[in-house]
């Protein structure tokens, strides 16, 4: 069997079998991190980094910004899945550090579903007929996840919703931009259809997505080291007149003196107590702490989020969801 592409040299079976239990301190954690950031600069000729704004994509880009600039790689481009239903916001903080990062972004969306939404102003949970959808759309909901009803909610975390808006986007930007090696920021312990995950993982089918690599470079990370390398390493590195030590907030306005949420580059939605930034229509805060300071071994961290398309994330996953 040809490898795909030929010039790939990266190992399928690394993490295989291993759980977040066999990297034990956070130094270790970021280290495997590194590596697998460099190899995958180095390896794909078109890499990209996926980023939601979100804080494991935004840990995950840290890494691809500190590698790039160490070992004088080219800082490639993020892909942001806009599926029309973020939280206001996450808009903002994409959009404030992009410009600050100098970061080239590539805006995946379903510009069919998006220009039918904007065309009859719809509302999240408003009905779409498949007819009303290109042939493209239409194969997608007919012979791929084989829907059957006349219509379908204009809802992220769903069957179709969530293929459509955020897969078939993603599948179109990656064909568009010919990317080989997708950096994304899923973890073992995040869900259980991501628990089998290896470093690098092949997406190779191309009945299903335009052939690419998966390189996940923060498997090993759990919700609780996030945290920790945000407040002891992500930040005072890039926050001008952060504690170089570290120093990790109580409450929602306890910040460095002179610092506002503006500079911090950590989503004021987890300050608030949101644990996960899925939608601005099916997420809520999972307490009124901050995120870092909540229950994070004994609560969920998805707990604020619709189950839909929770409870169908392994069949997601098989076409091409991250």
């Amino acid at each position: 069997m040809t490898r795909f592409p030929d010039y790939l040299t990266v190992d399928y079976t690394d993490g295989k079998g291993e759980s977040p239990d066999d990297y034990e301190t956070l130094p270790s954690k970021m280290e495997k991190a590194v590596e697998v950031t460099q190899t995958a600069l180095e390896e794909y000729e078109n890499p990209a980094v996926m980023w939601t704004g979100g804080k494991d994509s935004t840990l995950t880009l840290y890494f691809v910004q500190q590698v790039a600039d160490q070992y004088g790689h080219d800082l490639p481009p993020a892909v942001f899945i806009d599926h029309y239903q973020h939280f206001d916001e996450l808009m903002n903080f994409v959009g404030r550090w992009a410009d600050e990062w100098d970061l080239e972004v590539i805006y995946a969306r379903n510009n069919d579903v998006g220009s039918y939404v904007d065309e009859h102003s719809l509302e999240p949970g408003d009905d779409i007929p498949v007819d009303a959808l290109s042939e493209h759309n239409q194969h997608h909901i007919r012979s791929i996840l084989e829907y059957e009803e006349e219509t379908f909610p204009f809802l992220l975390d769903t069957y179709v919703g969530n293929h459509l808006l955020k897969t078939v986007a993603l599948n179109g930007a990656l064909e568009a931009y010919d990317i080989d090696g997708v950096i994304s920021g899923v973890r073992w312990d995040e869900q259980e259809a991501r628990a089998d995950e290896t470093f690098f993982s092949p997406r190779h089918d191309p009945d299903i997505y335009p052939p690419h690599d998966r390189a996940q470079a923060i498997l090993q990370f759990e919700e609780a080291d996030v945290w920790d390398a945000f407040w002891y390493y992500l930040v005072p590195d890039t926050v001008d007149g952060f504690p170089e030590e570290g120093y990790v907030p109580q409450s929602y306005d306890d910040l460095p003196d002179g610092l506002t949420h503006e500079d911090i580059p950590i989503s004021p939605k987890y300050f608030e107590g949101f644990r996960s930034l899925g939608s601005e229509v099916s997420t809520e805060k999972s307490d009124q702490d901050p995120a870092w300071l909540q229950d994070l071994e004994n609560t969920t961290e998805r707990a604020g989020r619709a189950q839909d398309k929770e409870d169908l994330m392994e069949r997601l996953r098989d076409l091409g969801y991250m």
